[in-house]
């Protein structure tokens, strides 16, 4: 019997061979699955398209057959161009989020896990800068007498940022209560107007909502001006005041026309007004569009809730490491020096790697763990909150798919309204839904930092716009991923730069004028202090 020539290396081979096949397989069935999505999405737009024209065709035929006119005489049928069809509704299904099914595959959980062993080192750095610095050559007691736990980790950044939140508590108290308030003012217009055609009881309700809507926004703007809220607590009252603005027009845009269609016994009688629960329920549901009803889960996973909620939290103190190392020892000491044309390249280039972490930080910290969170807790089912956007090779996509829920709302309650209104304008539809979008950004943007620099609205609302006209190419997808990822580079490391300079600029130089257009003017443009 011959004898086999066993190598001493050939389990660790095979070992590895077998790891390596593993993620191959791993890979084409990922592969496979995207394919199989990408041609059922096919199949299925097609098919709604086959099933709308057919259907249209069959209606219009017997809405011909019912009359005597013209088109009898003619023998021909008049099809319904698609520039003159309903856009569709939003619905609701059962599924995860994009990230929850990809982590599911072990080596995009490295990735996960990379950032995590990234956020350790960060911390490790600081804490050791700190002790270092703060500990300087004397005894560690005398340091820890003088410091206390600052000696080892210095979080004086997040408590200034998040302060006064006993008044943050109460402003958002005070919304809320005013946002419960539109559903009984709306029932009891619903179920005491008039039957029939729009009347004088319906102008008064939309005057009375208008002027609802402008004071909700007046108030949060003035609280902000008598407290001077650090720019993280004002974040929480400007992202939450338009939460509620978004809510509450969900909630009357659906239920005015469900009640100006109204029809007592009637089939699809289902009253002029929801009950009050559907509503409460959809002040806290992680959607912006209102529905009686939504796909729920079972059971509720406590311990995913708490998974979720660290994450936002670690993602906080990542958030501030990447200020604290990177943004605050280049800008804190701005003065005239800075505003020459190399030193703002430098600053934009220098800021570029920051800055795309916070985009990503942020992503991850809002829109996939704090809504799967409330999601889990409100056995929310739909938790498509975003969709693939770092595949985009068009910004149209990007738009469409970095947040879902914004783009539903804008879609359901500005695009298609102007849409009908304005005789299937496209243009001015999309148009409507770039300005708005960009008001609202560079609103919260003004607010919180307390200063007018519209670099965001320029971008966002005029290039950004332009950029949805750029030509789409089916054959170089993968150019087309590059190039707009540059852009969201450079884009980043702009706006993360401009603002760091205003910000400061503001706290080191000294004020030019005492009147309003101090507020208006970038103080980079006049500053003159030299430290």
């Amino acid at each position: 019997m011959a004898a086999r020539n066993v190598s001493p290396n050939s389990n660790g081979n095979s070992d590895s061979g077998g790891e390596n096949n593993a993620f191959i397989d791993q890979l084409k069935i990922q592969h496979l699955r995207n394919k199989t999505q990408k041609l059922k999405d096919e199949i299925l737009n097609n098919l709604d398209s086959q099933l709308e024209d057919l259907l249209e065709d069959f209606c219009q035929e017997v809405e011909e057959s019912n009359t005597h006119g013209s088109s009898h005489t003619n023998g021909e049928v008049k099809k319904t161009s698609s520039r003159d069809r309903e856009l569709p509704d939003k619905v609701f299904v059962s599924r995860r989020s994009v990230l929850t099914e990809l982590f599911e595959i072990s080596h995009i959980q490295t990735l996960k896990n990379i950032f995590i062993a990234v956020l350790i080192i960060f911390s490790m750095n600081t804490i050791l800068a700190d002790f270092i610095e703060k500990g300087g050559t004397g005894s560690l007691s005398d340091a820890w007498q003088k410091h206390g736990f600052r000696l080892v980790i210095d979080l004086n950044l997040v408590y200034w940022a998040f302060g006064k939140l006993s008044i943050v508590v109460q402003i958002w108290v005070g919304m809320m209560f005013s946002t419960l308030l539109v559903y009984p003012c709306l029932y009891f217009w619903a179920i005491s107007r008039p039957l029939g055609r729009a009347g004088l009881p319906d102008w008064l309700m939309l005057v009375a909502y208008i002027v609802y809507q402008i004071a909700f926004m007046a108030y949060p703007i003035k609280m902000l001006g008598e407290h001077q809220f650090p720019f993280a607590s004002a974040f929480i009252v400007l992202l939450e005041q338009t939460r509620l603005v978004m809510k509450s027009h969900a909630f009357v845009r659906e239920n005015a026309a469900r009640a100006l269609r109204y029809k007592p016994h009637s089939e699809q009688d289902q009253g002029p007004c929801p009950d009050f629960s559907c509503y409460l329920y959809f002040l806290f549901a992680p959607t912006l569009v209102y529905r009686d009803t939504y796909p729920r889960t079972n059971k509720i996973r406590w311990s995913y809730v708490v998974s979720n909620f660290a994450q936002v939290f670690g993602c906080t103190i990542y958030i501030y490491y990447v200020f604290y190392r990177f943004c605050v020892p280049i800008f804190q000491n701005f003065n005239s020096d800075h505003v020459t044309p190399k030193r703002m390249v430098i600053g934009i280039f220098g800021c570029t790697l920051p800055g795309v972490l916070i985009l990503f930080i942020g992503f991850f910290a809002l829109l996939h763990s704090w809504l799967n969170a409330f999601a889990e807790m409100l056995r929310f089912g739909d938790r498509l909150f975003y969709k693939d956007w770092w595949n985009s090779s068009h910004f149209s996509n990007y738009y469409r798919t970095w947040n879902v829920v914004v783009h539903d709302w804008l879609y359901c309650y500005v695009y298609k309204d102007i849409y009908n209104i304005s005789h299937k304008n496209q243009t001015l539809a999309m148009s409507s839904v770039f300005f708005i979008s960009a008001v609202f950004h560079e609103y919260i943007l003004m607010m919180a930092f307390g200063f007018f620099y519209p670099i965001l609205f320029i971008m966002f609302g005029t290039m950004g716009f332009g950029l949805m006209f750029v030509p789409k190419g089916s054959k170089n997808g993968r150019v087309l991923n590059i190039m707009m990822w540059v852009c969201l580079f450079l884009g980043m490391g702009i706006l993360m730069c401009l603002y760091s300079m205003e910000w400061f600029a503001r706290r080191n130089c000294s004020i030019t004028t005492d009147s309003f257009l101090d507020y208006l003017i970038p103080r980079t443009w006049t500053c003159d202090v030299v430290l």
